[in-house]
């Protein structure tokens, strides 16, 4: 059996406590995350808290053809823009995306103040993410990380014998 110790370390994070990561890229992109599942008992779940700068997002527009997301906001206000629509969220709403087109989406921090979220998703693999502001199509899987236009797609045969 487990003791305690080992029991809070594979099922516990707080996400006041856990060391974050900043992701910039001038001038849209600007966030802080944490993963609250890497190292933990989590197969099929994914989870990370967020922090996105005023005035800025965390990631590009996109859809993923497996996973599904949800997004808890824990404080300030923003934009989801989503299936082409921009609607305001703020503390307290819970944001669920399906996998699939017709839910293109990402989280813009339009207010003045930081955005904090609990982003949560099904770790499905192989995963395919489309990104239609740039024409990238993403591939994952373990040990593949592919991201290639659209346009840039070979023929089914090409350099077959």
């Amino acid at each position: 059996m487990p003791t305690s110790a080992e029991l809070r370390e594979r099922l516990i994070r707080n996400f006041n406590d856990a060391p974050r990561e900043r992701f910039q890229r001038a001038p849209r992109y600007d966030s802080e995350t944490a993963s609250m599942t890497k190292g933990t008992a989590a197969r099929q779940m994914g989870a990370s808290f967020d922090i996105v700068a005023p005035g800025r997002q965390s990631c590009p527009y996109h859809f993923h053809y497996a996973e599904e997301e949800m997004f808890i906001v824990l404080q300030g206000e923003g934009t989801l823009r989503v299936a082409g629509e921009l609607l305001p969220i703020r503390a307290g709403d819970v944001i669920t995306i399906p996998a699939g087109p017709d839910y293109p989406h990402h989280i813009i921090n339009t207010s003045d103040a930081p955005l904090h979220y609990l982003s949560i998703s099904t770790q499905k693999e192989p995963e395919i993410c489309v990104y239609p502001d740039s024409g990238k199509v993403g591939s994952f899987a373990p040990g593949l990380r592919l991201l290639q236009r659209r346009e840039a797609g070979l023929e089914y045969w090409d350099g077959e014998p």
